[in-house]
């Protein structure tokens, strides 16, 4: 199960389901549960705590020091659920503060090149494709899909169920349920992601009815969620009342019909 010239530190917790490929390294404070499956050239480090049955490929580089000149050595971490894919080089920075860590979740799908920055919390179902990278303090909720070369900005945070098109730049959060394109524009409902999470066609519609209210109002965003507040009292549409009440980076806003991108909106 562990290839003999895989190096592996004799105070690393290995359960003894573990698969390690050729030339791989584990550090002393790494903990790997049962089933996983470490590629060919992959290194493990930190003080990573990692769940069972996940599969990292070739060239992957998990727990490593954060890309923060501030970080000063400290013993920090990183997290990993289960049944997460780490593809080919994927990188994964553990946390720059002392007392906490970077969070993955579990069920998560991490394509090739992909990054996840120091204190980032990704949740559960999250697909990043080919090259997408996360900057530091990143949030991204259950079952986002960051299409390929999608770039998320320090602290900004991306909703559940959201979308990016490929080469999306996002310095504000993106809504739940939306989809994300260019700079900080919104372009409609991910419908598509929406049907396969489960959301029933009255859900589906009300949230298309919130998305014009809120969205395309015409006034500020403030004003245009508490009017929509009083006339979508569900659970779903809380969801996405709160995200937008709780920006610190401002939302990215809807470009119309038209093809020219208008200013994004923003709280206040």
């Amino acid at each position: 199960m562990i290839h003999p010239t895989a190096i592996i530190h004799p105070k690393a917790k290995v359960e003894t389901t573990v698969r390690v490929g050729p030339y791989a390294v584990i550090d002393e404070g790494v903990e790997l549960g049962g089933g996983c499956v470490v590629g060919p050239h992959v290194y493990l480090t930190g003080r990573t705590i990692v769940g069972p049955n996940n599969h990292f490929y070739a060239g992957c580089v998990i727990g490593e020091a954060p890309q923060d000149l501030r970080y000063a050595g400290e013993p920090t971490g990183l997290r990993i659920g289960e049944r997460n894919v780490f593809r080919e080089h994927v990188t994964v920075n553990r946390s720059s503060t002392p007392g906490e860590e970077t969070m993955v979740g579990s069920g998560n799908f991490f394509m090739a090149a992909a990054h996840v920055a120091h204190n980032c919390r990704v949740g559960n179902s999250v697909i990043l494709a080919n090259g997408a990278l996360l900057g530091g303090y990143v949030s991204v909720d259950d079952r986002a899909f960051l299409s390929a070369s999608s770039m998320v900005h320090q602290f900004c945070r991306v909703g559940a169920v959201a979308l990016t098109q490929g080469g999306t730049v996002l310095t504000q959060d993106l809504p739940p349920f939306t989809i994300g394109r260019r700079v900080n524009e919104l372009c409609g409902l991910n419908v598509v992601g929406l049907r396969r999470a489960g959301f029933t066609s009255e859900e589906r519609l009300e949230l298309k009815q919130i998305y014009h209210a809120v969205f395309r109002a015409g006034t500020k965003l403030r004003e245009a969620v508490a009017e929509a507040k009083k006339r979508f009292p569900s659970k779903t549409a809380r969801v996405l009342f709160e995200f937008l009440e709780n920006t610190k980076r401002g939302i990215c806003g809807d470009t119309g019909p038209g093809d020219e991108p208008e200013t994004a909106q923003e709280l206040g």
